[in-house]
C-alpha cells in the first residue's frame, strides 16, 4: 500500500496546493491514478476530459491509468500527449471538455510525478471538490460502465499548433533580430518553446531540449537559472520548469529575473499604457519588499495572498485584475489564462522589450531594486505551530528593521519545518536577523 493510499484510507487529504504529488512507485501508483480517474469521472457524469503530461518516464503510465479510470466511469478522454501545462489549460478552456488533467510534478526531480485536475475554465479545482473526490476514492464498490457507455480514448488534431497559434496571437510586436536563449529543462516546453519563438522570428539558442524521461529539471530550468546565465552570452534568457508553468528570465548580463522582477516590469508598462485594470497587481506574501516599493512608486496597489498560484488566480477574479503572480515565476494574465503559463509570460515580457526598444537589463533597473532576501528552514521533526516566543522576537526584529526590511515566519504545510524569511537593506543584515529568529525557533522546539 502506498503512502498516499494510506493517507486516503486514514481519512486524510491527498490533494495539496498543486494537486496530488509524490514519488512514483512509492507514494504515487498507477492504482491510485486509476482510482482518482474513476472518482473524477463519477463526479463529472459527462465528458470529454483533456489529458496532457510532461516528459517524465512515468507520465505515460499514469496518464493511461487515469484514462482507464475515466473510461470505467463512462467518460471519454482526449489525450494530447506531451504539452506545457499552459497548453493543457488553454485547450481545456477552449474546447468542449468538462475537465482537464495535467500529469506533472512541475519543478520536482524526475522520480516524482503528480496529477493536477482543472475545471472546464482551466482553473484549479475548488478545495471542496477535491475533498469530494477523496471521499469518492474511499468508498468501495464503484460501478463500471458497460457496453457502449464505456468511455473512449480520443486524440486531438495537432493540439500543439492550436496552443502556439494562441501564444503568437498574444505577441504585439515582431521579435525579428531579438536574441534569445531558451532553457526548456528537458521538460514539456522542449518542442513548444523553440517552435513559438522561431514563429516569432527571434534568433534562438536552445538548451535543455533533449528529454530522455529521467533528466527533467536536472540542474537546469527555472530552478537553476545559473545554468542558462553561464551560457546566454548577451542574450535574453528564458528558463522554464518541467511543466513550463513558470518563467525565470535572465538579462543580458546573466542576472536572473524572478517573478517579482518580471511582474514589476510588465505592471509598470501596462500602467503607463493605461491597460492595468483598476491599477492593481496581485502578489503573494513572499514577494520582495522592493517589489512593493516599486508598485507604490508607480501608483499601483498590491493585493496580497497566501503562497500558491491558485490563491493569486482567485484574488485576480475577485478583484477583476489583469496581472498577478508569484516570486517563483508563476505569472497570471486572466485575459488569456487563469493559471500560470511560462511561455505566455515570456511573450508578455518580450512585448515590453520590443515595445520600448530597451534591453531587459535597462527595464529591470528602471522597474525594481530588490532587497536581499534570506530564507532559513528550521526543522521541527513534526508538524508544529509557531511558538509565542518566536512571534515576540519577530515583533522586535520588525521594529528594528522599520520600513527597510520585512519578516515572514510560517510553518510549512507540507514539511515538518518552520520557514523564516527576512529582507533587509543588506544581505549580512538579513542573514543576521534570520539566524537570530531561527535560534529562538529552535529553542522553542527543544523546550516543547
Amino acid at each position: 500500500m502506498t503512502d498516499l493510499r494510506r493517507l486516503l484510507d486514514e481519512g486524510k487529504p491527498i490533494f495539496g496546493t498543486d494537486g496530488v504529488r509524490g514519488t512514483v512507485g512509492d507514494e504515487l501508483s498507477p492504482e491510485l491514478a486509476l482510482s482518482l480517474g474513476r472518482a473524477a469521472g463519477a463526479y463529472l457524469r459527462g465528458g470529454p476530459v483533456v489529458i496532457g503530461r510532461d516528459t517524465r518516464r512515468s507520465g505515460s503510465m499514469l496518464s493511461s491509468a487515469l484514462q482507464s479510470g475515466f473510461h470505467a466511469s463512462g467518460i471519454d478522454t482526449i489525450d494530447i500527449g506531451i504539452m506545457p501545462s499552459g497548453g493543457i489549460t488553454h485547450l481545456t478552456a477552449t474546447s468542449a471538455a468538462t475537465m482537464g488533467v495535467i500529469v506533472s510534478a512541475s519543478h520536482n526531480p524526475a522520480p516524482d510525478n503528480g496529477i493536477k485536475l482543472i475545471s472546464s475554465r482551466g482553473t484549479k479545482l475548488a478545495d471542496e471538490v477535491e475533498r469530494e473526490l477523496e471521499d469518492r476514492m474511499r468508498s468501495a464498490g464503484s460501478s463500471s460502465a458497460m457496453g457502449d457507455s464505456i468511455g473512449f480514448h480520443r486524440l486531438m488534431d495537432d493540439p500543439m499548433a492550436d496552443y502556439i497559434d494562441h501564444l503568437v496571437s498574444v505577441s504585439r510586436y515582431s521579435m525579428s533580430g531579438m536574441e534569445l536563449a531558451l532553457d526548456c529543462a528537458h521538460g514539456a516546453a522542449y518542442q513548444a518553446a523553440p517552435e513559438l519563438f522561431r514563429r516569432l522570428k527571434a534568433d534562438v539558442a536552445i538548451f535543455g531540449a533533449e528529454p530522455d524521461g529521467t533528466n527533467i529539471n536536472d540542474d537546469c530550468g527555472a530552478t537553476h537559472p545559473e545554468f542558462l546565465a553561464e551560457r546566454s552570452a548577451g542574450r535574453i534568457g528564458l528558463c522554464f520548469d518541467g511543466d513550463a508553468d513558470r518563467l525565470i528570465a535572465v538579462d543580458e548580463d546573466g542576472v536572473p529575473a524572478n517573478g517579482d522582477v518580471v511582474m514589476a516590469i510588465i505592471a509598470r508598462h501596462l500602467k503607463e499604457q493605461g491597460k492595468l485594470k483598476k491599477d492593481i497587481v496581485v502578489a503573494t506574501v513572499m514577494s520582495n519588499l522592493g517589489f512593493h516599493k516599486s508598485m507604490s512608486e508607480a501608483g499601483i496597489e498590491v493585493v496580497e495572498t497566501k503562497v500558491g498560484d491558485r490563491y493569486v488566480s482567485e484574488a485576480l477574479m475577485d478583484n477583476k485584475g489583469s496581472l498577478g503572480g508569484e516570486q517563483s515565476g508563476h505569472v497570471i494574465f486572466p485575459k488569456h489564462s487563469l493559471t500560470g503559463d511560462g511561455l505566455l509570460t515570456a511573450v508578455q515580457l518580450l512585448n515590453v522589450v520590443a515595445g520600448t526598444g530597451k534591453q531587459l537589463r535597462e527595464l529591470r533597473a528602471e522597474a525594481i531594486t530588490e532587497y536581499p532576501q534570506v530564507l532559513v528552514n528550521v526543522e521541527t521533526g513534526r508538524m508544529v505551530e509557531v511558538d509565542e516566543s518566536v512571534w515576540d522576537e519577530v515583533k522586535e526584529v520588525e521594529e528594528e528593521l522599520g520600513e527597510e526590511g520585512r519578516v515572514l515566519v510560517r510553518p510549512s504545510g507540507t514539511e515538518p519545518v518552520i520557514r523564516i524569511m527576512v529582507e533587509a537593506s543588506s544581505e549580512s543584515s538579513a542573514r543576521s536577523y534570520a539566524d537570530r529568529l531561527a535560534s529562538v525557533a529552535r529553542s522553542s522546539i527543544d523546550k516543547g
